[in-house]
C-alpha cells in the first residue's frame, strides 16, 4: 500500500470525524454536552472544530457564554454534514446486509397517531425479523421532519398526508384512510351526548396531529352551524393530551384509532355524536 493512499485515507477519516463533531455540537448546543455525548475530551473536540474552521476559512459557531450558536456558514455546513453522515450510515448498513447481516440503524419519524396506532403492532414483528437493527424513533409532523428526509438523517415518516405536495425526491404512499372521533374521560358528564350541538358548552383540547388542528375542529362545528368550540388546551405531546383528558372534563377530536390503543382505552372513551 502506497504512502499517498494511507495519507488520503487518513484525511477522509478525519473529515468524517469532524462532520460528526459539528453535528453533535449543533444538536447538543454546547461543547461540553457534545463531548460527553461523543465520549471525547472537550479540548480534543475544540481542536477538531477549530482545525475544520481553519480549513474552511470561516467560523462555524459563535462561542457564547451559554453555548455554541451556528453561524450562517455553520448552518450550511451542518446540512451537508448531516447528508454525508447519513450516506455513510446507509452505505455501511447496505454493505452489512449484502454480507448476510442485519445490523445497522433505521431512523423513523412518526406522528402521534402513528405512535399510538401502528407502533404497538409493528414493533415486535420488526424486532423478530431484524434483531440486529437499532430502531430510532422521532415524534413529529411532516413539515418539521422534511429536512431530515431530504438529507437522509430520517429514513421514512409515517403520518398524515402532507397538505402540500412534497419535493420530487420524496415518495408518498397511502397506507390507510383515517377517521376522527371525539374522546373524553370515562364517566364524562357529556359521555352520552348524541349530537355535536350537545357539546357546544364543553371545553376542548387540541394536539398537533396536523398543524391546523384548531382550524379543523372549528370547521367541524361550522359545518353544523355551531359557534367555534372553546379551546382550553393546546399540546404537542400525546402523553400530555391523554393525561389532560383523563383528569379533566376536556374533550378532543383525534384519530379513531386512539380509542383502540390499550393504554388510552383504559381511561378514555369515544363520544358517539
Amino acid at each position: 500500500m502506497s504512502e499517498s493512499f494511507i495519507r488520503c485515507q487518513t484525511v477522509i477519516v478525519m473529515q468524517l470525524t469532524q462532520f460528526r463533531d459539528v453535528v453533535a455540537i449543533a444538536e447538543r448546543g454546547s461543547l461540553r454536552a457534545a463531548a460527553r455525548h461523543l465520549g471525547l475530551a472537550q479540548p480534543a473536540l475544540t481542536r477538531s472544530v477549530r482545525e475544520l474552521e481553519r480549513e474552511l476559512g470561516a467560523p462555524l459557531f459563535e462561542r457564547r457564554a451559554r453555548g455554541m450558536l451556528l453561524t450562517t456558514m455553520g448552518e450550511a455546513f451542518l446540512r451537508r454534514a448531516q447528508a454525508v453522515l447519513s450516506e455513510v450510515r446507509r452505505a455501511t448498513d447496505e454493505a452489512e446486509q449484502l454480507h448476510g447481516g442485519t445490523r445497522g440503524t433505521v431512523v423513523a419519524g412518526l406522528s402521534i397517531a402513528a405512535h399510538l396506532t401502528l407502533l404497538p403492532g409493528a414493533l415486535s414483528p420488526f424486532r423478530k425479523r431484524y434483531p440486529g437493527l437499532q430502531l430510532r424513533l422521532i415524534e413529529g409532523q411532516y413539515p418539521t421532519l422534511e429536512p431530515g428526509l431530504k438529507d437522509g438523517s430520517v429514513d421514512f415518516y409515517v403520518g398524515p398526508r402532507p397538505e402540500r405536495p412534497p419535493p420530487s425526491e420524496l415518495k408518498v404512499e397511502t397506507l390507510f384512510d383515517n377517521t376522527r372521533t371525539i374522546l373524553g374521560r370515562r364517566g364524562h358528564p357529556l359521555g352520552r351526548a348524541k349530537s355535536l350541538r350537545e357539546l357546544v358548552d364543553a371545553e376542548w383540547a387540541t394536539t398537533s396531529i396536523t398543524l391546523r388542528a384548531e382550524e379543523e375542529l372549528n370547521a367541524v362545528f361550522a359545518k353544523y352551524g355551531l359557534p367555534p368550540p372553546r379551546l382550553a388546551l393546546q399540546s404537542q405531546s400525546a402523553l400530555t393530551l391523554i393525561v389532560s383528558l383523563a383528569n379533566s372534563d376536556l374533550l378532543a377530536m383525534v384519530p379513531a384509532q386512539w380509542s383502540k390503543f390499550a393504554l388510552t382505552a383504559q381511561v378514555l372513551a369515544p363520544i358517539a355524536v
